[in-house]
């Protein structure tokens, strides 16, 4: 579920053009006003489906056509709109938590820009190289956000973030898969304030009172080839989850489990926590070794390899890295 909170609290969302787009004349005329590359996006998409990024004049007629169609039989409409495609943003996104008493605060930040096909893989907290100032300003933004639209729960606002800006995209009113990176760096059970607020009771947290502390990242393990994101279902036949100081796993998985092929491919989250990031990483690295999934094909294999990228382990990839680096990967 999407809510686009009010405009005149948070940053402008990326430029974009909202009318239905007819003809590629839109796009051209969009694209030499903001510049190229342009975002083709279905109107009713979502989880990354129903995208195409137009970076010249002469690909538009099919990049129109492709996008009404894969809109079309994904979501049952081929309305599409037309957005200014960003070179080299990441992810990030801050986790809130409002009650009906009009008490509202935020819980920091997520870096989640380590996607493929616009699907978070590894999400991180608090968000490297990004100055501690810009988050506390948005964070603020956020929660007052939240007062004047009268939200009451747990939610998330999610920007692109380039050039030390955030660009506003969406608000999913509900507990994120990431959740558990802000539970481990703040202390605070997300999913119990929820239960509370649901009940109509108080937040029993003050903004004063969120303390951010270590560093949490998340990988999502997925039943599917590690390069390729085949998905990969079928019966888990040996199955051991890593432990030890730091780690947390979320699964609903055993073994003798069957993975079914109609929904996602996630079957768990494996988390890292250390007092510093580097101490994180290097608990993920040891946790992704003990890892034992067979029967299927997961990503851990990628896990791995990503928990040693010099890039990632310098911290601050744009959402494009995972797919250039997999791309440059095919081509040797």
């Amino acid at each position: 579920m999407i809510m686009w909170a009010p405009v005149n609290v948070l940053p402008d969302p990326v430029p974009g053009d909202s009318s239905v787009l007819t003809d590629a004349s839109q796009v051209i005329a969009f694209g030499e006003s903001h510049g190229w590359p342009v975002a083709i996006k279905a109107a009713y998409g979502g989880g990354g489906r129903g995208m195409r990024v137009v970076h010249t004049e002469a690909a538009l007629v099919n990049a129109v056509t492709m996008t009404k169609t894969e809109a079309q039989n994904a979501f049952n409409n081929p309305m599409v709109y037309l957005e200014k495609f960003l070179e080299n943003p990441r992810h990030i996104e801050i986790q809130v938590l409002a009650d009906e008493h009009k008490q509202a605060i935020y819980l920091g930040e997520r870096d989640c820009s380590m996607q493929r096909r616009h699907q978070k893989i590894i999400e991180e907290g608090p968000a490297p190289l990004v100055k501690p100032r810009l988050i506390e300003r948005i964070g603020e933004k956020c929660a007052e956000a939240c007062r004047k639209m009268g939200y009451r729960g747990a939610g998330t606002f999610e920007f692109l973030f380039e050039k030390d800006e955030f660009f506003f995209i969406e608000m999913n009113t509900r507990v994120q898969v990431e959740h558990p990176v802000t539970e481990l760096i703040t202390g605070v059970d997300i999913v119990q304030e929820q239960i509370r607020v649901a009940a109509g009771m108080k937040l029993k947290y003050r903004q004063k009172d969120i303390v951010k502390k270590g560093h949490a990242i998340e990988c999502r393990i997925n039943a599917e080839n590690p390069y390729t994101f085949v998905p990969s279902p079928g019966r888990i036949t040996q199955y051991h989850v890593a432990g030890g100081p730091g780690i947390r796993y979320d699964s609903h998985v055993y073994a003798n489990y069957y993975v079914p092929p109609h929904y996602d491919s996630l079957i768990g989250k494996l988390v890292a926590y250390g007092d510093t990031r580097e101490q994180a990483i290097a608990r993920m690295r040891v946790a992704l070794s003990e890892m034992v999934i067979e029967g299927i094909q997961t990503n851990i294999p990628l896990h791995q390899e990503l928990m040693n990228d010099a890039a990632f382990v310098r911290g601050g990839v744009s959402i494009h890295y995972l797919e250039e680096k997999i791309a440059a990967l095919k081509s040797i």
